[in-house]
């Protein structure tokens, strides 16, 4: 093996027919020979170029509704022989193989089509077989062949072939299959997910992951980590789909954070109310729906000033010009909104560093899918929590029940209390969290830490009572004992939601009966660890 090798032949066969006549023009003005399949064929042939099907280098047609047109030694023995190996060349003379030194293939748009709700049999048909089979065998043949499986990478072969008079070096050729590689897995698990989901299997005996680099980060959570950002193909609305219109590169704590926001805020029906959340370390620490996003944004940013500094903010509707305005009276990191008015986005470009991003629409959050997390030795999957309770099915467990306005707080405080690190509290009142106590390992701590912080910004507000008074209180699990519940109350609460279910639920009914509280049960609890 030497490190150059020329490609004085090539096979294009693909799917996305996007850049394909430049390329094949590109290649033919350097001498090289172009082989080609059905439709990239007749594209080349239209175009004018001179195009040698397949077909005929193999003898055989395409058959089986074209199932069958590569899968010949004619083609992978082209591919795969190595060209310093003399068993190999004889091999190639005695049955009149011609080396393919060049292999541009993109497979059948199979996840595209199941994106688009393809039916079962139709999403069958779109399962590539002769294209993963071609581009293994040119990527386990790099030393002398170049693989080429995504269309961003025909300007880097035309400048490899530019700088090396037509040859590629044994580096380049490696980097090509190991994306070529990474590409059929990737298709592959799209398959098999795709199968598994078909077949009703939750858990099925392999599982594969894949993804699609996006962008390569500064550093991790911390600078002495490396980071990258890898996207799925889903298009769910969200960090990965979004578009940045401003501000430095997007961290990986920034992306983190913006997603556990964006989740948040799409809890809220757009045309129902406007919402804001301002996360800050993946926790809300200020939540507020109402009839503006500028009020909203206030109310949010008054449940937690000092946590707000430096945080992440989403909106569930379009930003409008007064808001941002708000937003960028102090420091900012991330503003993500479904859409912004030229007028919002020509306030938000005076603040250079702060990173501006829109969205088509919200996230589904009652849709399905999976989570992972990565532990020593393998990977834990679960479905994503798209548990909803709705108010007609919470529980009164109280002699008191609750009024339909504090109904309406705790079924607020709920939705954010899912999204709240656990053990979660959040104290609620008039559509706006007032205190949050996130992350902690017991309850009683979560209660006692949100309801300080009612007071603090009680004093920062200039109000004589802390807005903790009167308030709902959501606990993502229940109460193991009275004494959180109790905490609750001494802070002001009036009414409290939680899941219901511990061994002691008839002691902590009692304690809140006597403490002249209104509780519900939702039978659902929100655990996020």
């Amino acid at each position: 093996m030497t490190d150059l090798s020329p490609i004085r032949r090539a096979l294009l066969s693909v799917s996305d027919k996007a850049g394909l006549i430049d390329l094949g023009r590109a290649l033919s003005g350097r001498g090289v020979e172009l082989l080609s399949t059905g439709g990239s064929a007749k594209a080349l042939r239209d175009a004018g170029l001179e195009v040698r099907d397949v077909a005929d280098v193999t003898g055989y047609p395409e058959m089986m509704d074209g199932r069958v047109k590569t899968l010949h030694p004619a083609v992978h023995g082209g591919l795969l022989a190595l060209r310093d190996n003399e068993a190999h060349v004889a091999a190639m003379d005695e049955h009149n193989i011609g080396a393919i030194d060049l292999l541009v293939v993109n497979l059948y748009p199979f996840e595209e089509t199941v994106a688009k709700g393809g039916d079962y049999d139709t999403c069958i048909e779109n399962i590539d077989i002769g294209g993963p089979a071609m581009i293994r065998a040119a990527a386990k043949n790099h030393a002398f062949v170049s693989v080429v499986v995504d269309v961003e990478d025909y300007d880097a072969l035309l400048s490899e072939l530019d700088a090396n008079n037509g040859q590629t070096t044994y580096a380049f050729r490696q980097k090509l299959a190991q994306t070529a590689y990474a590409r059929t897995c990737a298709y592959d698990a799209a398959v098999s997910t795709w199968m598994a989901d078909a077949l009703g299997e939750t858990a099925p005996r392999r599982r594969a992951f894949a993804g699609t680099l996006s962008q390569t980060l500064r550093y991790g959570e911390n600078p002495h980590q490396t980071a990258a950002f890898y996207v799925d193909g889903t298009a769910r609305a969200g960090v990965a789909t979004a578009k940045q219109h401003q501000g430095k590169e997007l961290s990986y704590n920034n992306i983190n954070d913006t997603d556990a926001a964006f989740e948040l805020v799409a809890e809220f029906d757009p045309s129902v109310s406007a919402a804001c959340a301002i996360i800050k370390h993946a926790n809300p620490c200020g939540v507020a729906v109402g009839s503006s996003l500028l009020d909203t944004y206030k109310q949010a940013f008054d449940c937690d000033r000092t946590s707000a500094f430096g945080g992440i903010v989403a909106f569930n509707q379009p930003l409008d010009e007064a808001t941002a305005k708000e937003i960028v009276g102090i420091f900012t990191e991330v503003v993500i909104a479904p859409g912004a008015s030229d007028a919002a986005r020509a306030v938000f470009a005076a603040k250079k560093n702060l990173r501006l991003l829109t969205t088509d629409g919200l996230p589904n959050t009652q849709s399905g899918g999976l989570t992972y997390r990565q532990v020593a030795g393998g990977m834990l999957v679960q479905d994503k929590d798209n548990g909803f309770v709705g108010l007609d099915d919470l529980k009164v467990v109280t002699k008191l029940a609750p009024t339909d306005s504090q109904m309406r707080d705790l079924f607020f405080a709920w939705k954010v209390a899912k999204h709240v690190k656990s053990n979660a509290i959040v104290y609620v009142k008039d559509g706006a969290t007032v205190g949050v106590g996130a992350g902690q390992m017991n309850r009683l701590d979560s209660a006692l830490i949100a309801a300080k912080k009612a007071e603090r910004m009680a004093e920062v507000l200039g109000l004589e009572t802390p807005l903790s008074v009167g308030s709902a209180v959501a606990s993502d699990a229940f109460f193991p004992f009275a004494d959180g519940l109790m905490e609750a109350a001494a802070a002001g609460a009036s009414c409290v939601i939680q899941p219901g279910g511990s061994m002691r639920d008839d002691e902590v009914i009692a304690a809140a009966d006597e403490a002249g509280l209104a509780m519900v049960f939702t039978g659902m609890r929100h655990f996020r660890h």
